[in-house]
């Protein structure tokens, strides 16, 4: 059964379209990763994921059950934020067991489960400590301690390891994995360091300026990339930082009706710049909106974007 299914959803404020009928099918135990340059809609997709932003159109759903029209505390999700979002008058345990004190779950229960969430999360003994004595990568793990207290069905990390240094980044990033295995967990993230994306997901979904324009096994995607945007961030592996590179972002719209990177691809040709292309499938479980790709590859079957100079 599907984890959840996103069905053209789209959000604005204001005149800003940040994210554009965005449709996306995540399974059971997946771990999926979204990539893209900021501002490209990713961290507004995640909050309308899980209630913090409502829907402008799509729908929501897990399995058969539309989840859009709930409170996030009703949605079975659980968040965990770039900047922690920690409350510093809480101390740990206090912080952790927020959400089921808020469902009102009995004293006994929350004491129980805090304790099993602070194991999970390597934190046992610390219950008792403040926030402000806690280093970034301790107080990451309460943040993700508190979203799986809850016992979600999906886990949101948004740019979950991008504050903490090397080494902490490492041991968060297994824990993520061990917390997957043992609890069956689909997990949707995102980042901007691709070496992260290839170590730990399933699945990658790439972001231009509010759509998705390439999704497809992470292999698939990283080494053989169909997208002349995901190309450019492919070609960031080569530099030690893999920092994804900045592009236009709904604040600073590109003039073209057609593909938002038109104006910036060096492949585009005259349909790119007039409408803009859908997903479509072009192997097995990998897909792309490119207009090039499409028309040529039927055309001349031995193109192949991800070599192409």
């Amino acid at each position: 059964m599907t984890s959840i299914a996103i069905e053209g959803v789209s959000r604005a404020f204001g005149s800003v379209r940040a994210v554009r009928e965005v449709s996306l099918l995540i399974g059971d135990g997946e771990f999926f990763t979204l990539l893209g340059p900021s501002g490209c809609g990713k961290t507004t997709l995640l909050r309308m994921i899980a209630g913090f932003a409502e829907l402008d159109a799509g729908s929501i759903s897990f399995g058969e059950r539309r989840i859009d029209r709930l409170p996030p505390h009703r949605r079975n999700t659980g968040m965990v934020f770039q900047n922690y979002a920690i409350f510093p008058n809480l101390d740990v345990a206090g912080n952790v067991a927020y959400g089921l004190k808020a469902r009102r779950v009995a004293g006994a229960e929350i004491a129980r489960r805090v304790e099993e969430a602070l194991k999970l999360v390597h934190l046992e003994g610390m219950d008792g400590r403040w926030p402000h004595q806690l280093s970034g990568g301790q107080l990451q793990r309460v943040a993700i301690g508190r979203a799986l207290i809850l016992s979600p069905r999906l886990l949101v990390a948004d740019e979950a390891v991008s504050k903490l240094d090397v080494s902490v980044r490492a041991q968060i990033l297994n824990l993520l994995k061990d917390v997957r295995q043992a609890n069956g967990l689909s997990i949707l993230f995102v980042t901007h360091d691709l070496h992260v994306a290839r170590y730990l997901c399933d699945r990658i979904g790439v972001m231009y300026f509010g759509k998705l324009v390439e999704i497809g096994r992470t292999e698939d995607v990283l080494v053989s990339p169909r997208h002349p945007y995901t190309q450019a961030l492919v070609d960031t592996l080569k530099e030690d930082d893999a920092a994804i590179p900045d592009g236009e972002t709904a604040m600073a719209p590109p003039s073209t009706t057609g593909c938002r990177y038109a104006s910036r691809c060096a492949h585009a040709i005259a349909r790119c710049v007039e409408a803009h292309p859908e997903l479509v499938e072009i192997a097995d479980g990998h897909a792309t909106a490119c207009w090039r790709w499409r028309e040529l590859a039927p055309v001349e079957p031995n193109f192949d974007l991800a070599h192409e100079r």
